[in-house]
């Protein structure tokens, strides 16, 4: 083979030149800095569900009673220490003013994205014999965009 020749063939046997390199991970790295806030207010979200699902065993216990014994007579429901078996969730508390239910949920602030600041507050209003559950405005959720 000519000189020439090798010296062609040499310089399509390159690779990538460090300033292509340079360029794939400027890509990656701006890639990654829009996904992982996104990855972490999706984890933050999927986390805060633990504490939705804890509201349901009060907001069964609460529509139980107002259908076998009216709301008048369902004043004194407490929530049990299993409702709330999460590493998650604190407390759960029932409570009943003007014919209002309150189940307020209150998280550890054990996770990232999560304070104890992030209540998840429910509200039911006897209506027919059966309670319509709605999320409270002053749930500490809302404000924080997890639920």
């Amino acid at each position: 083979m000519s000189d020439n020749k090798l010296q062609t063939q040499a310089l399509h046997n390159r690779g990538f030149t460090l300033i292509e390199l340079m360029m794939v991970v400027a890509i990656i790295g701006i890639l990654a800095s829009v996904a992982l806030p996104a990855y972490q207010g999706y984890a933050a979200r999927a986390k805060f569900a633990e504490l939705v699902t804890a509201a349901t065993p009060a907001k069964t216990a609460v529509d139980l009673c107002v259908q076998s014994r009216g709301a008048d007579s369902c004043s004194g429901i407490e929530a049990q220490p299993g409702w709330s078996v999460s590493d998650e969730v604190d407390s759960v508390a029932i409570a009943l003013t003007d014919d209002t239910f309150r189940v307020t949920v209150t998280p550890t602030g054990s996770y990232a994205g999560i304070a104890v600041t992030d209540t998840y507050v429910l509200s039911g209003e006897v209506s027919g014999g059966s309670v319509v559950w709605s999320e409270d405005a002053e749930s500490g959720c809302l404000a924080s965009g997890l639920c």
